[in-house]
């Protein structure tokens, strides 16, 4: 060993000489040694506490600086859908809110499985970020064989974004004034008609299987890579119909190229007073909706989840922010983290029970 502690190859040794002579003379100091190991131990406690008061303020002080660099908001569809257009809501108001550049960047595939996967394993630093539906954060697990991601576990959420009405829609060419006619139509046409739908999993999905499930129809699923990405085929005429999120079909409704039959959810809805419910219209127990909620990785700090809800519900309630939301159609929610855990797990609980008696699944 050499002097001052340290061993020949430079290490601090485990017993350096002041603790050596300290040990070797005690002895003789009698109640001295007694002394020493409590202030010893005074010494340990404090740095144990000091410690521990560390971990609030280090998280306080990522969220007090949150964020120092672009965030990414992964959007796990195509662009075009009310999934890209709440994500490109969000991501310009907390931009101009902090300054800081929020990027929406499009992950679309198996449903959203791969954007939600994406997010499930990125750094847990509030910089990635997903606008998640009922199908990357509800249902995907109760369709799909096997998943990338764990649903509830791998996901810190941070807010209801949104809720967005799903309605019936047709093509002009299909002689189908009502949902009985569409029912009539598909019965005596089984097999041979297909429908729409944002993807395995999304929500126009399930409202078509239910659809299916309570009518006793036979009609065919095309999914397209986000909703948006089926609106060529569903204005040719080559799908029969779709339940479609409001904000993409209402100008096409508007204009006669698409004719609307019902609402899906349990009202009906302002922007079409008009249309009935598909429960109204004889389809007993029928309702489905599309929702949208922001989830960051699993252990974002608590501090910058707070931070982002608190925002968002701020921006939510600027007049120019409901005036956008209203003309798409849009219920704005803009909810805590904790009444999002709540709602998701009630969700998950509902469609379970639609996925069995229907029996939808994903080879």
């Amino acid at each position: 060993e050499g002097s001052g502690g340290r061993d020949r190859r430079g290490s601090l040794t485990s017993n350096p000489p002041s603790l050596r002579a300290w040990q070797t003379t005690a002895p003789a100091r009698g109640g001295e040694e007694t002394r020493m190991k409590r202030l010893l131990g005074m010494a340990l406690a404090g740095c144990a506490a000091a410690l521990l008061a560390a971990v609030p303020a280090i998280s306080f002080g990522q969220a007090a600086d949150y964020p120092t660099k672009p965030v990414r908001i992964i959007v796990p569809f195509g662009p075009g859908g009310s999934t890209d257009q709440l994500a490109r809501l969000v991501a310009e108001r907390l931009s101009q809110a902090w300054n800081r550049q929020f990027v929406v960047e499009n992950r679309a595939g198996a449903g959203g499985n791969i954007g939600a996967g994406v997010v499930a394993t990125a750094e847990p630093d509030g910089y990635t970020l997903i606008m998640g539906s009922i199908g990357t954060h509800a249902t995907n697990s109760l369709i799909y064989p096997k998943m990338p991601y764990d649903t509830v576990n791998d996901f810190a959420p941070i807010t209801q974004v949104a809720n967005v009405p799903l309605v019936l829609v047709v093509h002009p060419s299909l002689e189908a004034k009502s949902v009985a006619d569409l029912i009539a139509i598909l019965k005596a046409k089984p097999g041979q008609l297909n429908y729409a739908s944002g993807g395995n999993g999304a929500s126009q999905h399930l409202a078509g299987e239910l659809f299916k499930h309570l009518t006793g129809t036979d009609v065919q699923h095309v999914p397209y890579k986000g909703s948006a990405a089926s609106l060529p085929d569903l204005l040719a005429g080559r799908m029969a119909f779709m339940f479609a999120d409001l904000p993409l079909v209402a100008p096409y409704i508007k204009d006669g190229r698409l004719r609307a039959l019902a609402i899906a959810g349990r009202n009906r809805i302002t922007q079409l007073p008009d249309v009935p419910t598909v429960a109204e219209a004889g389809v007993a127990g029928y309702e489905a909706s599309a929702w949208y909620s922001l989830f960051a990785p699993a252990k974002t700090p608590a501090a910058i989840v707070d931070k982002l809800q608190t925002a968002i519900a701020k921006e939510f309630k600027n007049p120019d922010v409901q005036r956008r939301l209203d003309a798409m159609g849009v219920e704005a929610v803009a909810g805590t983290p904790a009444e999002l855990r709540k709602f998701q797990a009630s969700e998950i609980t509902r469609w379970a029970e639609v996925v069995k008696a229907a029996r939808i699944h994903i080879d």
